[in-house]
């Protein structure tokens, strides 16, 4: 018997030592996340130069290392308490199955007794002892039956909490697995985007703040050109209509207005012009192609900006081709569209704003505006060309 306790009392041990070490080892992530990413905000703090754009993103990488543990923590945790309330359901079924036929039995056996009449009682007994003694049993069987049917709406119950439980963590495992899934795959992302910087600023800090500094500026012009008109709302999936041509697309369209671009926190809305532009073009060549899909493309983008690399990436299996301003009216006699960036504020990295010259009509240019619409006149919106390129 002691042998029994000394083992009992060791597994117990053994097991409160398992579920310390756990919640130590949760303490410990959640302490570490909570660690880095005060150490993020600090960062992002600092002084942008590709050093501390490069810390950052070890910083995330480590971050959502850290992350997936945690969730692959809580999966097993999830797991393991699917299984303990599996098997308490198995066990409240057997008891209810027990404590049910148990009842019924009782039932029966009451049901075949209920006809006996208290006078029938009387004339069965011999003694004033013998009745007493009926009277309590029957008083103490009736009693025994409530207890035992409150006893089958107990375990009835508990059956039904312990299957809803279950149920609940049951989908908590499924989102779990998604959040996992997603987490894993933005590391994939992560490591991705550090070494595409790696790649695109051949690791050198001049290159960096050179590029920095002209994404930035393109950039802004793009923002602010979309302020100024008045159109920078969203508008409904294909409001516009698809133009003449069939390959027209709009930056403000719901369906990826908000979408941001490569690896970085511009939306399409805002800076997506030259994108809409391309997407046109590649459409009007019977690419499967929109603004979204060249969105969801950051190896047309520098770095983890919305900075179309230079030169652009082909589409529709044509390559990026500049062309000079004095080129545009051949090329579209020739049939083949033109994306200019027009003067808004001035004409620095190619214009404030891009649209898709479609062909020439008189004295002025039909063309595709991803802000104002399809099939618009160029004169009635701008009166300068700064660049000029096409896909050939």
């Amino acid at each position: 018997m002691r042998l029994f306790v000394y083992r009992l009392s060791f597994l117990i041990l053994g097991i409160f030592a398992v579920v310390t070490a756990v919640h130590a080892q949760n303490a410990d992530l959640e302490n570490k996340i909570k660690e880095y990413q005060q150490k993020l905000t600090e960062i992002r703090n600092q002084k942008n130069t590709l050093g501390t754009q490069i810390q950052e993103m070890d910083t995330k990488i480590y971050l959502t290392g850290l992350t997936i543990q945690q969730t692959e923590q809580k999966i097993i945790d999830t797991e393991a308490e699917i299984e303990k309330l599996t098997s308490r359901i198995g066990n409240l079924d057997t008891s209810l199955d027990t404590l049910s036929k148990l009842l019924l039995h009782r039932i029966v056996k009451g049901y075949k007794t209920k006809s006996v009449s208290l006078f029938q009682v009387l004339l069965n007994t011999d003694s004033v002892s013998e009745l007493t003694n009926t009277i309590k049993y029957q008083q103490t069987t009736q009693t025994s039956n409530q207890k035992l049917l409150v006893q089958v709406q107990e375990a009835k119950l508990s059956y039904e909490e312990q299957k809803t439980l279950r149920e609940t963590k049951k989908t908590e495992l499924d989102q779990l697995v998604v959040s996992l899934n997603n987490q894993k795959q933005q590391l994939k992302d992560q490591q991705a985007q550090k070494q595409k910087l790696l790649i695109d600023t051949n690791n050198d800090e001049v290159t960096y703040q050179t590029l920095l500094a002209q994404a930035e500026a393109q950039l802004k012009g793009f923002k602010t050109f979309v302020q100024s008109t008045g159109y920078g709302d969203v508008i409904s999936a294909n409001q516009f209509g698809s133009g003449s041509d069939g390959a027209y697309f709009s930056q403000r369209d719901e369906r990826w207005a908000y979408q941001r671009i490569g690896y970085s926190y511009e939306n399409v809305l805002d800076v997506g012009c030259l994108i809409t532009s391309i997407a046109m073009f590649g459409k009007k060549y019977g690419q499967d192609v929109t603004p979204s899909t060249l969105a969801a493309d950051p190896s047309r983008f520098w770095g983890n900006t919305a900075f179309m690399n230079n030169p652009w990436a082909g589409i529709a299996g044509r390559r990026y081709q500049s062309l000079t301003i004095g080129q545009i009216d051949a090329e579209l006699q020739s049939g083949n569209p033109v994306i200019v960036g027009v003067l808004v504020n001035n004409c620095a990295y190619g214009g404030n704003h891009f649209v898709l010259l479609t062909k020439k009509e008189g004295n002025t240019y039909i063309m595709h505006d991803p802000i104002y619409g399809p099939d618009k006149k160029f004169t009635d919106h701008y009166s300068t060309i700064c660049s000029a390129a096409t896909f050939k």
